[in-house]
């Protein structure tokens, strides 16, 4: 009984600490700030239910695996709540576009986005580089792509 109990609160604490380790390898994938605050504190929801793109509000908020979504509404958060996966933007949040020319993680502008099969993609759009525009003229080698240096970060980070 006691080496069962032993057992018990090794796994107990090294799964905390694998999960703390998930949670920190998720920060350093992820576009975020020095809080961890995900796409500049837009609302990963309001993408697909309005087709735009809003702020999140301070005190309507969820950690997610170490990264922090803010939420117009509290329906949004408990949406994303229940399917995190489905509204997480694609490559960490970083630029769509640059994941798939470049292999590179690029800030994004969170107004300038496109939802594709379902699926959240976040572009770079300063300094008159609208690169939603470039991603368009040839999407589907992009996206390709992309999801191949994205699993690339992935891989990387988690070993």
């Amino acid at each position: 009984m006691r080496s069962l109990i032993t057992a018990l609160g090794l796994f107990i604490l090294l799964s905390g600490d694998v999960s703390a380790q998930s949670a920190d390898i998720r920060r350093q994938q992820f576009n975020v700030d020095k809080s961890a605050l995900a796409i500049e504190g837009y609302d990963p929801v309001a993408y697909f239910t309005t087709g735009k793109a809003m702020e999140g509000k301070r005190d309507i908020t969820i950690v997610q695996d170490g990264i922090t979504y803010r939420f117009a509404t509290i329906e949004n958060r408990d949406a994303f709540k229940a399917a995190p996966v489905k509204y997480e933007p694609q490559y960490g949040g970083w630029c769509a576009y640059a994941m798939g020319a470049k292999g590179e993680k690029v800030e994004v502008d969170p107004q300038t986005f496109k939802i594709v099969s379902g699926k959240l993609y976040l572009f770079y759009n300063k300094y008159f580089n609208n690169t939603l525009k470039s991603w368009n003229k040839d999407e589907v080698r992009l996206r390709s792509s992309a999801n191949q240096s994205w699993s690339k970060f992935i891989q990387v980070q988690s070993h």
